[in-house]
């Protein structure tokens, strides 16, 4: 009798742990849960108000007005005012190829540069000053008559310089466009560059990547 009377005491206290250990457990995770569900509130309410000043950062440091941005891995040039895009243009960029001097004391990497840079000249009917690369490409001896380097009808209608020798100009060859295969200008199509040349005026702010 008193051992039934133990094993009845006994097990009324292992139920009621059990079931006060159960109950304790759903109140720690609920609690757990919520703060979980308030610590993601406060994180993304953190994010967003972080977003939005990095947002304004990018607004201010953008360029104003009417700008180009490059693309030379897309072959792709934007011409923008503001967020606005006015005019997106098929081009080819450098080829990022390299020629040796034959003598062995020159070399050249035939890249578009990267980073930003601005409208310096606006030339109409420009005409090519070729370089020594260009005669030693063409396996050609370097002249020593300045008028020897002129050659005209290679670059299209319009060019706009932006430092350096670099230029974004017209292109005899059309077919290329959308590769790299440039020594390191920008060349465009005729009826994208005329838009380009007229809309863009000087200290407009080029962005190549």
């Amino acid at each position: 009798m008193k051992k039934n009377i133990f094993f009845k005491i006994l097990l009324i206290s292992i139920i009621t742990f059990t079931l006060y250990y159960s109950c304790a457990l759903r109140t720690a995770a609920a609690m757990s849960s919520q703060k979980t569900k308030e610590a993601g509130t406060v994180s993304i309410a953190s994010l967003k108000a972080k977003n939005k000043i990095l947002e304004q950062k990018l607004k201010e440091l953008s360029p104003k007005g009417i700008y180009i941005v490059v693309d030379t891995a897309k072959n792709e040039l934007y011409l923008k005012n503001g967020g606005k895009t006015l005019k997106q243009a098929v081009i080819s960029s450098g080829s990022g190829n390299i020629l040796e001097d034959s003598a062995g004391k020159r070399s050249w990497i035939f890249d578009t540069p990267k980073g930003v840079y601005s409208v310096r000249a606006k030339v109409r009917n420009p005409v090519w000053i070729k370089p020594d690369w260009a005669f030693i490409e063409e396996g050609e001896p370097v002249p020593d008559n300045a008028k020897e380097r002129l050659e005209p009808n290679v670059l299209g209608d319009y060019a706009l310089g932006f430092g350096n020798g670099y230029f974004i100009h017209g292109t005899l060859y059309t077919r290329l466009l959308g590769r790299n295969v440039t020594h390191g200008c920008v060349r465009v199509g005729d009826e994208d560059l005329k838009t380009i040349y007229k809309a863009a005026p000087i200290g407009a702010s080029i962005v190549i990547y």
